[in-house]
């Protein structure tokens, strides 16, 4: 029997509507410890409005998702947590899988008509939405069981921060300008990173630079930092995409231009 037979058709009950626009915006797992509302618009008909009778009485609910923006998949993958070794994909979260699908549980904040609201969520804005499936905690809930090579990495994880992030003159500024002008929070993310383990991996996109420095893709920008002892010192930030295509108003994928663009206004490249 050919693949071909074996082809499914699946058609999104609707799409999230979040603030998060990059891939770098979306957690690895939703963060509940920050208020945050999101958005599921189902599309609106009457067999969809049918469909979520009864939804509203449960206080959680599964979202069965499309990676929308991934187009390959890997059977081995560098995952973002842990030590540089590659994994079997499907023994991680990995995006990038045989079949795009993903799998969060979020809060059910209200339902309101053909719009639920939710709360935080490790999905970028317009992810479609597969299904959606109560949460049931006497049968979803099993805290004891193993996780696997997680259980080292998660230990590791509780520990304190092993790095202390500090920010030169620079990108300090850099970094207020950004908040104040795009409402672009660049610093929080980057702490994070940096803080548990600023060595170079492919999967929390740190390389290596000339002079002993290093540098950490984030979204639409990028740092530039110093590794000494256990202290990492940021030097400077900078916009990721180059001006060609900041310039080039024909693309329209390019996220945060105009902030990328002000920016460089700003501070030139040299």
């Amino acid at each position: 029997m050919s693949h071909e037979s074996h082809r499914l058709t699946l058609v999104p009950l609707g799409h999230v509507r979040t603030a998060k626009a990059l891939k770098f915006d979306a957690r690895h797992q939703p963060d509940e410890a920050e208020a945050e509302s999101n958005v599921i618009e189902i599309v609106p008909s009457p067999e969809h409005r049918r469909a979520l009778q009864d939804l509203e009485g449960f206080s959680r609910i599964w979202l069965v998702w499309w990676f929308h923006l991934n187009a390959t998949w890997r059977p081995l993958v560098l995952p973002p947590r842990g030590p540089a070794r590659r994994r079997g994909v499907l023994a991680t979260r990995s995006p990038h899988r045989p079949n795009p699908i993903g799998l969060t549980a979020v809060q059910l904040l209200g339902v309101e008509g053909t719009r639920l609201r939710i709360g935080p969520c490790d999905l970028v804005d317009g992810t479609p939405i597969l299904d959606i499936k109560p949460y049931i905690p006497a049968y979803d809930a099993f805290p004891d069981e193993k996780a696997g090579w997680l259980e080292e990495v998660e230990c590791g994880l509780a520990a304190s921060p092993r790095f202390a992030v500090r920010f030169a003159p620079i990108a300090a500024e850099q970094m207020a300008w950004l908040l104040e002008t795009a409402r672009i929070d660049f610093q929080t993310r980057l702490v994070e990173l940096l803080a548990r383990d600023p060595s170079p991996h492919r999967g929390r996109r740190i390389r290596r630079r000339r002079g002993g420095l290093f540098e950490i893709g984030c979204g639409a920008w990028r740092a530039t930092f110093a590794v000494l002892d256990a202290v990492v010192s940021v030097q400077a930030l900078d916009a990721a995409y180059p001006m060609r295509f900041l310039e080039n108003h024909a693309l329209q994928d390019v996220p945060e231009r105009e902030a990328q663009l002000a920016f460089l206004a700003r501070w030139p490249r040299p």
